[in-house]
């Protein structure tokens, strides 16, 4: 290993004092120092900050709202509340790093150091250009026993990677064991601060193995899997898979095997068991793919698009109820996303999915589409701030309001900026960049979060950008922005946007001391007057406003009272005309049976006619025979009787 050199620091609290003294708190008219260094609002919070750690909780009597300045440091320092000394020191020294990160270098022709060896994984020590200068960016470094604090150069990785201050930069973090394969299209998720691997592509061959890196050791080990009981499977190698984090278990769904089945089958590994097994799903199964996105809602996880065995894009949604083990497809109202896989998708505040990115056979997109999972509807947003470009194999993941989204390539390069989108605002914003084939700028690579030391961390691992890679790298996001924001905003009091005259608080900070109260109590009064007359117009128009909508409320009930009615009335009519149907109905039964009856009768009748017919022929018959004399008259020549004698 390379041995670099590195410059042990201050401890607290005298890092801290080395620090207020750096920014002028020295004694020396410390307000018009902060100002001239660093924006007002960040000067307020230092100023506040250093109060809190020197004096403690505030417990001086409000000012006059008439001294702007005065008032609005008291806020901001009233605003830290109970927050301890040691906190505020550390919280002082952290801004100033954030803020003007090669302080300490600068600093040090005041404070005698000495230097040591230290023992280092990589020697690569690159410069942080700000203002045309180049200097090394230090930051602070805890030894494990806790006895010393030094500094370290930001893109060196030392032993004991959480305690090092860097955010919003990607750094390789020093891992031990075995590291798995080298491979992307594989599947990550962590539990219990720990990172699981699954499956994957390496050179055209899927993989099965399971990998699980411990994020507070730092080492990588493997998981020999076991076979279940209830449902036993092995394994299946696989890529373009999801996996998903549920209670002690982890979900493997979709994914592209080498022998796909008809539809989207779901494995679960039992982390205590160490044991595969297959689900039993109810209802009707989406069809086999892989590069879906897969978003655990509640109790439920939601599919959409990704790409069949058949190479043929997808943009369906299904549901599948973790809880009843039931599919259930979606067909949700406006336009939903063009046909596409390998695309990222988040979920916030529960109720709304985020679609970005991802590709076709040809085409890469960087368009977003949002599905409100209450109503179904696809909508098109409006975006802010600079979209970024066109990708797809990228990977994201959600710390609050924030997606951050890494890696991804256009079927030209692989992208290099890692970009952040706030759901709330759907502003995106650059966190940083990296250059050369650097394993996030990756297709098919990973990205979770996780915590260390109560700090969020984005780990992402794998990839492919013209090599199968395998390393690990670490970014953790930096909340200064919020922090600040949360802290300056609840320190300006409401009255100073009040006074027209004074449009500028910051210019009044600049000022110190000297800024000058208002002209008299004359002008404030008038000042007042005219907000309560702007107070009092803006509550008769709410009034008015008010009004009109119980009005309108009062029109509706008595349209929905009219309905109402009218629906009674129709129903009222359509129960009239059921057993009106039903009567009718009835009658045409008992008609079908008489005339049934009545073709039986007329059978009957015929019958007897023919018998009829057939005896009146025999008497007819009978009677010819008896005039006729006989045969034996006949053979003795005896001529029949007369009709004339037989008269007589």
């Amino acid at each position: 290993m390379a041995m670099a050199r590195a410059t042990s620091g201050l401890q607290y609290p005298e890092r801290f004092y080395a620090a207020a003294s750096y920014v002028g708190f020295d004694g020396s008219s410390p307000t018009k120092t902060l100002t001239s260094k660093f924006a007002k609002s960040t000067a307020l919070l230092l100023y506040s900050l250093y109060q809190q750690a020197s004096v403690g909780p505030c417990n001086i009597p409000e000012p006059s709202t008439w001294k702007l300045v005065e008032h609005s440091k008291w806020a901001s320092w009233n605003q830290l509340g109970n927050m301890s000394s040691t906190e505020a020191m550390r919280l002082f020294v952290k801004i100033l790093e954030e803020e003007d990160p090669g302080w300490y270098s600068r600093a040090s022709n005041s404070v005698v150091e000495p230097v040591i060896d230290v023992q280092m994984n990589n020697s690569k020590v690159e410069p942080v250009i700000e203002n045309g200068n180049s200097y090394p960016e230090t930051k602070t470094i805890s030894t494990q026993n806790g006895s010393e604090v030094g500094t370290q150069d930001k893109d060196i990785v030392v032993e004991g990677f959480g305690s090092v201050e860097v955010y919003d930069q990607w750094i390789a973090p020093p891992v031990s064991g075995g590291n798995p394969k080298a491979r992307y299209e594989h599947g990550a998720a962590v539990v219990q601060d720990k990172l699981y691997i699954y499956g994957g592509n390496h050179n055209g061959r899927y993989l099965n193995d399971l990998h699980v890196l411990d994020l507070r050791s730092w080492t990588w080990s493997k998981i020999e899997a076991k076979t279940g009981v209830e449902s036993p499977t092995t394994s299946i190698p696989c890529a373009g898979h999801s996996l998903i984090p549920w209670g002690n278990k982890l979900l493997s769904i979709a994914g592209h095997t080498k022998d796909p089945s008809e539809s989207i089958q779901v494995k679960e590994f039992d982390l205590e068991t160490a044991a595969w097994s297959t689900l039993k799903i109810f209802g009707k199964a989406p069809v086999s793919r892989g590069g879906q996105s897969v978003n655990l809602v509640g109790k439920t996880l939601v599919i959409f698009g990704g790409q069949d065995a058949k190479r043929t894009l997808l943009n369906d949604l299904h549901i599948l109820d973790l809880e009843t083990m039931t599919w259930d497809e979606i067909d949700a109202v406006g336009v939903p996303p063009s046909p596409r896989s390998d695309h990222t998708a988040a979920v916030h505040v529960d109720r709304y999915l985020l679609i970005f990115g991802g590709g076709s056979h040809a085409t890469c997109y960087n368009d977003l589409h949002v599905l409100d999972l209450q109503t179904m509807e696809w909508s098109r947003p409006t975006q802010l701030g600079e979209i970024p470009s066109p990708r797809a194999g990228h990977a994201g993941v959600t710390v609050g309001e924030n997606w951050f989204i890494v890696g991804g390539g256009d079927n030209k390069s692989g992208v290099s900026e890692t970009v952040v989108l706030n759901m709330s605002t759907l502003t995106w914003s650059v966190v940083t960049s990296v250059q050369g084939r650097v394993p996030v700028a990756s297709e098919g690579l990973s990205l979770v979060v996780s915590s260390y030391d109560g700090e969020d961390i984005l780990v992402s691992f794998g990839g492919y950008n013209g090599r199968y890679n395998n390393e690990v790298y670490v970014l953790k996001p930096s909340h200064k922005s919020t922090l600040q924001s949360k802290i300056i905003e609840n320190s300006i009091p409401d009255s100073v946007s009040a006074i027209p005259n004074v449009t500028n608080v910051e210019s009044e900070f600049e000022a110190g001391h000297d800024a000058d109260p208002p002209k008299s109590k004359g002008d404030l009064v008038s000042v007042l007057k005219a907000e309560k007359e702007e107070l009092e117009s803006s509550l008769s128009k709410e009034k008015q406003h008010a009004l009109q909508l119980k009005q309108d409320l009062v029109e509706a009930e008595s349209r929905n009272s009219d309905l109402y009615k009218e629906l009674q009335s129709v129903r009222g009519q359509l129960a009239s005309e059921q057993s009106r149907c039903f009567k009718l109905e009835v009658e045409v039964a008992e008609l079908g049976q008489k005339l049934q009856t009545i073709g039986t009768l007329q059978k009957e009748l015929e019958l007897l006619q023919r018998q009829k017919a057939a005896s009146e022929q025999a008497a007819l018959n009978a009677k010819q025979r008896q005039s006729s004399g006989g045969v034996w008259g006949w053979l003795a020549g005896t001529p029949p009787p007369s009709r004339n004698a037989d008269d007589a």
